[in-house]
């Protein structure tokens, strides 16, 4: 039996003119312009045609870029709001955890949100009594619990929320993306109690940008783009199209913003040099390229990349050097070197050339980098130096922190047990008889 029907689910919304939202109440009844300033403009379709269904004791997850109607889809769910075309079938008791507060008064304790809440929710206050420890304790509210919720911190109301939710034993249970103001232990244990539910065979529907847990937990994916389902099936399927789709559109933003950077090469930055040296010797025409010859800016950790750039001398130079240099967002170096340093020798440079500098790897953490280009004599006099003029970006489903990633393995002694979740660490060991 399925717990959740959508039939072709629309959801408008009305958008108004904002022309003359300055005006004073006076001068728009004086002007008679009162009723047309609030009329609508035109509409704005949040879901375009929905159609979907979910199992009962089935986690359906829902992804898709923020404004692509994840969370308009879920308030109709819990019944917050009505579909304005459309059929929306639910079977169960249903507990949501959609907005941060949602269904809290902040002027009352703790104590009483969790009764109130419960009484909503279809519990007897005997029942309600029953959970209020576990509630509580959940919660890890103990010490705040008769204090005012406008009191609570996002993380608290988060985890009363969540504990609420999930202890009044509904038959479905509607999450948003509200875990992702919880903190790195209280996390942890809302996961696990999903599972516990998941064993219970309880219907789960989970929207979050999380997709590392949305593949781990998920029975479907739905992934919604710009109203509609643009794609539902097996997890890891859906989660890979939808970063690749994400991957595209990044690296056509990355490549427009490299393009109005390169176009803009010639002007003074404010606040920062981004070009200087002597004119002898000229760069021009800096790109980044892929294993195909293709022009790229946005980079997946591990994967290769060519620098290429023209240089134009009009004069014959005998004393020259090349080098490349590449920062993260804060300014540091995360790597630098030259034709000096690799000792290559200098011995004629004149009219138009061209460099390349094939790197097989880029293993570099999540993040935006700078690239710098510079030719220069052996001694380091300036012919021509660009200075943070040339972005890229790399992406990793790992979560590294510092600047680059180290390829390593974990290994321990047989007493000590892990249970591994998520992408396993990268494995660089050629001889795996070696420890």
């Amino acid at each position: 039996m399925n717990a959740i029907e959508a039939r072709n689910i629309h959801k408008f919304y009305r958008r108004y003119a904002n022309r003359h939202k300055f005006l004073t109440l006076k001068s728009a009844l004086v002007n008679r312009t009162l009723l047309q300033e609030l009329r609508s403009q035109d509409h704005f379709e949040a879901l375009r045609g929905v159609d979907f269904e979910v199992s009962s004791g089935h986690t359906l997850s829902i992804i898709g870029e923020n404004g692509s109607g994840k969370s308009t889809l879920l308030k109709i769910l819990s019944g917050i709001s009505k579909p304005s075309m459309g059929e929306m079938i639910t079977r169960g008791r249903i507990s949501a955890l959609i907005e941060l507060g949602a269904g809290f008064h902040p002027e009352i304790s703790g104590r009483e949100n969790i009764y109130i809440n419960g009484i909503i929710l279809g519990l007897t206050k005997r029942k309600i009594q029953e959970k209020f420890d576990e509630i509580v304790e959940f919660a890890e509210l103990e010490d705040f619990i008769d204090s005012p919720v406008k009191t609570y911190s996002s993380g608290m109301y988060m985890r009363l929320g969540f504990s609420i939710a999930t202890h009044v034993d509904p038959d479905i249970l509607l999450i948003d993306e509200v875990l992702a103001v919880g903190d790195a232990s209280f996390v942890p244990k809302c996961l696990d109690k999903i599972n516990e539910f998941r064993r219970k065979n309880k219907t789960i529907v989970f929207v979050s940008h999380d997709l590392d847990t949305v593949e781990r937990i998920s029975d479907e994916v739905i992934w919604l783009k710009d109203g509609r389902i643009s794609m539902r099936g097996y997890p890891k399927r859906v989660v890979d199209a939808y970063l690749q789709y994400i991957g595209k559109k990044d690296e056509k933003k990355a490549e427009e913003r490299h393009q109005a950077e390169t176009e803009a090469a010639e002007e003074p930055a404010a606040g920062i040099e981004k070009r200087w040296g002597s004119g002898e010797v000229e760069i021009s025409n800096v790109r980044m390229l892929d294993a195909r010859g293709h022009e790229k800016y946005i980079y997946e950790a591990g994967e290769g990349c060519e620098v290429v750039f023209n240089v134009t001398s009009p004069q014959t130079q005998t004393d020259f050097a090349f080098g490349i240099g590449i920062f993260d967002a804060g300014g540091t170096c995360c790597y630098g070197t030259n034709t000096v340093i690799e000792r290559f020798a200098s011995k004629s440079l004149r009219g138009r050339g061209e460099v390349r500098v094939r790197i097989p790897r880029i293993d570099l953490v999540n993040g935006t980098y700078f690239l710098d280009v510079a030719v220069h004599k052996r001694d380091g006099y300036p012919f021509d130096y660009h200075h943070f003029q040339y972005t890229f970006r790399v992406t990793s489903t790992h979560r590294d922190v510092g600047v680059v990633r180290i390829p390593h393995q974990w290994r321990f002694s047989e007493n000590i047990q892990l249970k591994t979740g998520g992408s396993s660490p990268q494995i660089q060991n050629e001889d795996p008889e070696k420890p």
